[in-house]
């Protein structure tokens, strides 16, 4: 697993504990266009890199449909910036009722690695089609930041601890999935404030980056927002935390816990 990984798994992926098959969308959207989302990571006292996710009314239409785009930047930051500079960009076309993607594309600029891809999503004949080539699926299949928009509108009300769940998902060379147990809720502080937040534990493949007992433990809000606000993993040296430092544009006021 590259570095970028990283910083792509704690932006964009620990919301994405819901599989279609054990759980279900709500019927009114957790979002609006408008929204902005701010995150910072660091490692150990260390500032790593920050994240930006914006969404947005698009003027694009797919098939005559309309779309919500959802723009990422994900960039290091201070001294991280001479170790291993990274400045990504990530863009997500769903469809506003459905939230399913329609089509997808990343640009990577992480030290001397350049990578760019293009990616469509046909839900008529289950196929995706990439640049490096076409992939067909079956089920609800998302994108990274389609996949975290999708999950904040699951309906979470029957989870209980201890039960695993599912995701789909396409990255660069076909689909993955991934498995994540609830762990239950806590009161968890962040850049923000302190919130009520249902915890969640993913599964982590062992190799370079993470040891074989290492844990990836995410926080998402336990309201109708459904924003995740801090994530802390392990790795072979140290660990790394990511805080939510910004929200704007929400469609449902956040509510710290009065202390």
């Amino acid at each position: 697993m590259k570095k970028y990984y990283i910083v792509l798994i704690l932006i964009t992926c620990f919301t994405h504990a819901f599989s279609q098959e054990k759980a279900y969308k709500t019927k009114e959207v957790a979002f609006q266009a408008g929204e902005q989302i701010t995150y910072k990571l660091k490692y150990g006292i260390f500032s790593a890199a920050e994240a930006v996710i914006k969404v947005e009314n698009s003027p694009l239409k797919f098939d005559g449909h309309p779309a919500l785009h959802i723009n990422t930047t994900a960039k290091t930051v201070g001294t991280f910036n001479l170790l291993f500079k990274v400045r990504n960009e990530y863009h997500s076309y769903i469809d506003p009722v459905t939230l399913l993607p329609y089509y997808y594309s990343e640009t990577r600029q992480e030290s001397s690695y350049r990578h760019s891809d293009k990616v469509t999503f046909n839900h008529d004949t289950n196929v995706i089609t990439a640049d490096k080539g076409k992939f067909p699926f079956k089920g609800d299949v998302f994108d990274f930041l389609s996949c975290y928009y999708f999950a904040r509108n699951i309906d979470v009300s029957n989870l209980k601890i201890g039960e695993k769940l599912e995701l789909h998902y396409f990255l660069e060379d076909g689909i993955h999935a991934l498995t994540i147990t609830f762990m239950g809720r806590e009161q968890v502080k962040c850049g923000l404030g302190t919130f009520n937040c249902l915890k969640f534990n993913p599964t982590i493949i062992p190799g370079r980056i993470f040891r074989k007992n290492s844990k990836l433990y995410l926080w998402i809000t336990d309201d109708k927002n459904r924003i995740p606000i801090k994530a802390h993993v392990e790795l072979i040296v140290g660990s790394l935390v990511m805080d939510l430092s910004q929200a704007s544009g929400l469609k449902y006021p956040l509510n710290p816990v009065k202390k």
